[in-house]
């Protein structure tokens, strides 16, 4: 519960930075993008005495807008994708750490002159490549098991809804009546002895869990100071056919530092609760200094 509280207070002070911001709305398309590479390398010799592992990591994102508006009409786009590894010398796999693949959509109708829209939204979710838990066989030798893959699970999220909309870096779409399809491969729920609801709330030999629910989708991004910008990103979800009360959370924290036109800092912080996956929090954090492109 401390932790939700967290979130929301993150979020909320987010939007209250983010309103000293105004846009005056434009007809037309606006696309915008950055790609950053954030990279760290160690090596050590067999003389060093200090300690120490050789490794590498690396880690590549990507996010891409591509808005458009005319009159009162909105129509809201952003990919993400994110991609980490990392390698030691005496791990005989590398290992990930971050996969996501992420599309969100959102069709507005604006109801007078007002920052209030009628909406449709559509997000997509998965990930790159599997995902695996790692053990040791009984000579020692590192082994894995897949557990996860691209589109195991994928989920998609659609329905109508109302959306609020102060610029395209300050906006909140709540949607009563959506519907959530989470798609895995039936390999995962067809194993001897499956348990049904253990692979993200799947009965046994399934592929396809339909849910009906309501989404809260928001977004904050504003200046903290010069050249350190924030961004916030908040999806929550409640299933109305199977335990409302317990509220599906996607939230990510990206501090972004600007050193000059190429240098950045990237610091990124993902909270996750999700019942039917984990029952707990999933959390993840990345810190970083590598090269930025926008365009």
């Amino acid at each position: 519960m401390k932790k939700i509280v967290l979130i929301c207070s993150l979020l909320s002070v987010s939007i209250f930075y983010a309103q000293e911001e105004k846009e005056e709305p434009k007809d037309g398309w606006t696309k915008t993008g950055t790609i950053s590479l954030l990279f760290s390398q160690s090596a050590f010799n067999e003389e060093w005495t200090g300690g120490g592992t050789s490794n590498y990591a690396a880690n590549l994102n990507g996010t891409y807008d591509f808005n458009y508006r005319k009159g009162a009409l909105t129509w809201d786009n952003r990919i993400m994708a994110e991609y980490g590894i990392t390698k030691t010398k005496e791990q005989k796999f590398a290992r990930k750490t971050n996969d996501r693949l992420e599309l969100n959509s959102i069709l507005g109708k604006q109801i007078k002159e007002t920052n209030w829209y009628y909406s449709y939204f559509l997000n997509f979710k998965t990930q790159f490549s599997s995902g695996y838990t790692y053990f040791e066989d009984m000579d020692g030798e590192e082994q894995r098991i897949e557990t996860t893959k691209f589109m195991s699970p994928g989920y998609i999220q659609t329905g109508p809804g109302f959306l609020w909309k102060k610029s395209d870096n300050l906006k909140v779409n709540f949607s009563p009546a959506t519907a959530r399809f989470i798609i895995v491969d039936n390999a995962f729920t067809s194993v001897p002895g499956y348990v049904d609801g253990d692979y993200f709330g799947l009965d046994q030999g399934e592929s396809v869990r339909f849910e009906v629910g309501a989404s809260v989708n928001a977004y904050a991004k504003f200046e903290l100071m010069k050249n350190v910008s924030v961004e916030n990103i908040l999806n929550l979800y409640a299933n109305y056919l199977e335990d409302p009360q317990n509220v599906d959370i996607d939230y990510t924290l990206n501090l972004l530092m600007s050193v000059n036109k190429y240098i950045t800092a990237n610091f990124t912080l993902q909270a996750i609760y999700d019942d039917n996956a984990v029952k707990g929090f999933q959390i993840r954090e990345a810190l970083g200094v590598g090269v930025t492109y926008g365009f």
